[in-house]
């Protein structure tokens, strides 16, 4: 499972049948339901046109996907979330996280057992208690996202819902960056013995990511810094909601 992991950050369109030969060349024979299992067990899919990308709850009603990245222009515009994967010694753990895109300035972060819901409004709770909300949440369709009581807090702060479509798989791709930072400059360096250990060297990782790491793609600046330092979306004027964010 360890080693999908690191093959699927290196080819995300990789599905069940590209994934048994790769493990071939690494000297691990294994079936393709075998490995169909595995990636579906560790919330793993490849990015390919098809119907469905993931696997749905099954909503009263859906919403669009409002990411557009080119006018992304301040804090608290546009929060996004996902789940990956974290392998220990024996086993393994989900980790979710909420990340402010114009920023990268990472909000929230949990970790669980079970791919369940709760975790997941546990990260969004964390985030809301700054006092601060964003205009967008985006997400991918899966069921902890789509849940009647994901949502209905969403619905509560006001905040609008935008959900990744078909043919939309790089919506997220900035939380997709955050997850192969975090694997090769964490994860991939350790074998974690339990969750506690997971705890601890996250917390660490997240924090000199939001503080200390200068990012080269925010001029130099840490997340931190853009996100206190630059004012928030909510005290703009002039800005709507159409499908896309827009800035006059």
């Amino acid at each position: 499972m360890a080693r999908l992991d690191a093959l699927y950050l290196e080819d995300p369109t990789a599905g069940s049948r590209r994934m048994v030969h790769y493990l071939a060349r690494d000297g691990i024979p294994i079936s393709r339901d075998r490995v169909r299992n595995l990636m579906r067990r560790m919330g793993l899919r490849a990015i390919y046109q098809k119907p469905r990308t993931t696997v749905p709850g099954v909503p009263s009603e859906r919403f669009p996907c409002l990411v557009d990245l080119q006018l992304l222009s301040a804090p608290d515009q546009i929060w996004a979330t996902d789940i990956t994967y974290i392998p220990l010694r024996k086993g393994f753990l989900y980790l979710v996280a909420i990340v402010d895109l114009f920023s990268r300035h990472v909000l929230s972060w949990r970790l669980s057992n079970s791919l369940d819901t709760e975790f997941c409004l546990e990260a969004l709770e964390m985030a809301l208690a700054s006092g601060r909300k964003p205009q967008i949440f985006h997400s991918d369709q899966g069921c902890q996202f789509t849940s009647m009581a994901f949502v209905g807090r969403l619905k509560e702060e006001e905040i609008e819902i935008s959900w990744s479509g078909r043919r939309r798989c790089y919506d997220n791709i900035l939380v997709e960056r955050l997850w192969r930072t975090v694997k090769y400059e964490e994860v991939y360096l350790r074998a974690y013995s339990d969750g506690w250990e997971v705890e601890i060297r996250l917390a660490r990782f997240f924090w000199r990511y939001g503080h200390v790491r200068p990012h080269s793609s925010l001029g130099g600046r840490t997340p931190r810094e853009v996100y206190n330092e630059t004012e928030p979306c909510s005290s703009r004027r002039g800005l709507t909601m159409s499908g896309a964010v827009s800035v006059q």
